[in-house]
């Protein structure tokens, strides 16, 4: 059987009180999708509130984003995700968070979207999220009552990134601070440069030239031949 992956996206269209829109990042689904497309996975979507989510970040100079929202599947699946109370943990094997600044918003709030990526790291899978995808992630906490992010390396969009965009005092908390409070063990590197790490199959990237760096890993994490048991 295929592996399978779920897109996580925000539902979140407004850039704070600056009238901007926002919305899920395009080029960090597109270019991931290609990643695991290429590894033979299955893809599918889900959003806050499901249906079609909006958009922000789209360059259609971008031959990797342009063929992607030329697919007819891909159209017609963002259109219609699914809400996270519709799915199942038991059929997917990454929940991967998409950045966007609307993350921001309604991600960490996303109670059930939190359970259900529980639910497939808990049986073994894999947890992702680039850029601002790291929103998911702070509440999200396992059976044992921790935190998924605890203990861990996590890299996310930085504290000094959403200064340099002028950001700071629009998003509702600095992401890179509110995972550090959950126990999570950051990795940075300069400004808007991949950067990307793997740690316990929770695999997370700083920024959208992270974005491909991600779905590599998640795939090795995947890929991964299993620990034998000790004798």
């Amino acid at each position: 059987m295929p592996k399978k992956v779920l897109f996580a996206l925000t539902s979140h269209g407004t850039l704070g009180d600056t009238g901007r829109s926002t919305g899920f990042y395009v080029p960090e689904v597109a270019h991931p999708a290609a990643v695991f497309r290429a590894a033979g996975y299955e893809i599918a979507y889900v959003s806050v509130r499901g249906g079609e989510p909006p958009r922000d970040g789209y360059n259609a100079e971008d031959q990797v984003q342009a063929d992607f929202l030329a697919d007819p599947d891909t159209v017609a699946a963002l259109s219609r995700t699914a809400a996270p109370g519709e799915l199942s943990a038991d059929d997917y094997d990454v929940v991967f968070y998409a950045g966007g600044h609307g993350a921001m918003w309604d991600l960490p709030g996303a109670t059930e979207l939190a359970a259900l990526a529980a639910g497939v790291y808990e049986r073994g899978g894999v947890v992702a999220a680039v850029c601002h995808g790291p929103a998911g992630l702070v509440n999200i906490r396992l059976g044992d009552g921790s935190y998924l992010v605890e203990g861990k390396q996590v890299s996310t969009f930085t504290n000094e990134e959403e200064q340099a965009v002028g950001l700071t005092e629009v998003v509702p908390f600095l992401l890179e601070s509110r995972l550090a409070e959950r126990g999570a063990k950051i990795t940075k590197t300069g400004n808007f440069t991949e950067h990307a790490v793997a740690d316990q199959r929770l695999v997370t990237g700083q920024n959208p030239a992270s974005a491909l760096r991600v779905a590599e890993l998640v795939v090795e994490q995947l890929e991964a031949p299993l620990e034998a048991p000790a004798a």
